[in-house]
């Protein structure tokens, strides 16, 4: 069973998550963004961090992050599969010891230089990105698995823990692009969403939390 932390601070765009367990066989969902506290990971294959409209640096807005960065170190010690996706990505690293930015909205598809990490397979290098903030450093023990011409640390992986971080939305498929448009604009490139294949990061993460 995968355990999904439902982040969204805004419930207007709370659809990604619902979209993210689409591509899940057996999950549960916790809502941080209304609940805080911990959940239990007692029982759990893995965990899946999703996005946030908020950012790592409205911890005093939002003082649940700081009980998330305390699960996160959490799960890295005891080694329970994790995957962060947008914010996820970004608290991931903020709790290692990590710097997040902002800088500045990116709605578009990119082309991104994934390494050879079984988290990538199928997964094509065209991906949907609409974020604002980066990771301009890494948390401790976390290396670069993907970039862009824009984005050094566009995905990342913990060198000993079973722990993978990536920027873009596996759940951003053509689905989503309408809701996306509307809520955050959108900027046509002369990438094509018949070249996105994004939805394999769950399938594989869900394939190496079983392993």
């Amino acid at each position: 069973m995968l355990l999904v932390l439902e982040n969204e601070v805004d419930p207007d765009t709370r659809y990604f998550v619902p979209e993210i367990v689409r591509y899940l066989s057996e999950h549960d969902v916790y809502t941080y963004a209304d609940e805080g506290g911990q959940p239990s990971v007692e029982d759990v294959d893995g965990v899946v961090i999703s996005g946030s409209t908020a950012g790592v640096y409205d911890r005093e807005d939002y003082p649940w992050m700081d009980e998330q960065a305390e699960l996160v170190r959490e799960l890295v010690e005891r080694e329970i599969p994790t995957l962060g996706v947008c914010f996820g990505h970004q608290i991931i690293n903020h709790a290692l010891g990590g710097r997040v930015e902002h800088r500045g909205l990116t709605n578009r598809l990119v082309r991104a230089d994934f390494d050879d990490d079984p988290l990538f397979s199928g997964v094509n290098d065209v991906v949907p990105m609409v974020h604002g903030d980066h990771v301009v450093e890494r948390g401790d023990g976390m290396e670069r698995i993907g970039s862009a011409d824009y984005y050094e640390n566009l995905a990342t992986r913990h060198r000993d823990a079973p722990v993978w971080t990536v920027q873009y939305h596996p759940e951003f498929t053509d689905r989503l692009l309408g809701r996306i448009r509307d809520d955050f604009g959108w900027e046509e490139t002369d990438l094509s969403f018949s070249d996105v294949s994004v939805e394999e990061t769950f399938r594989n993460f869900e394939r190496l939390a079983s392993e």
